[in-house]
């Protein structure tokens, strides 16, 4: 994974840097997204494991996408099948999508709460979440009644662990101490 990740990193960074200077993100954005969804179909992901050609494979993945690919996109998608990269394609397009929130002043916040949250509480969430990174904050919320009571908060590598389960957890090791 962490291979895949630094192989992936200089065409994420090409792209974007590329879709900034043409102010075209959002289409880079949803041209990744798309290829690396076709790159991860079954059929073709066996394909491009067993092709020997590089020309024949970024062909066929251009065909496939047609006009979801701008020219610029399908360069994209040329370079690397002749460096047979095509594989790491959904890493690059996470890659693209952090540069891109980072570019944005945006960050994506998990949020798994031990019951359905309100729309009052996830707006006042939102806003205290904005004020602590100082970020716009997409909320994704998911429900773990495992938890008992309270909510973890995930953010890149900081995780904010309110639930009681947590604190059960926390109390457990420390009489074990």
């Amino acid at each position: 994974m962490a291979e895949q990740r630094t192989i992936a990193r200089p065409y994420a960074k090409a792209a974007f840097e590329y879709a900034v200077e043409h102010q075209a993100i959002d289409k880079w954005s949803d041209m990744l997204d798309f290829a690396s969804l076709v790159v991860q179909d079954p059929k073709v992901e066996e394909y491009l494991s067993n092709a020997d050609k590089t020309q024949l494979m970024a062909d066929l993945f251009v065909n496939i996408c047609g006009e979801q690919l701008d020219e610029h996109g399908q360069n994209l998608i040329r370079v690397m099948a002749s460096n047979k990269r095509l594989g790491v394609l959904p890493s690059v397009c996470e890659q693209f999508m952090a540069f891109r929130a980072e570019h944005q002043k945006e960050i994506v916040v998990q949020i798994e709460s031990a019951a359905e949250l309100s729309q009052s509480q996830l707006q006042d969430l939102t806003r205290a979440l904005e004020k602590r990174f100082a970020r716009k904050v997409q909320l994704e919320c998911s429900v773990n009644s495992d938890l008992i009571a309270g909510m973890v908060i995930t953010a890149g590598d900081t995780v904010i662990d309110s639930s009681v389960k947590g604190q059960l957890t926390k109390l457990s090791d420390t009489l074990k101490a």
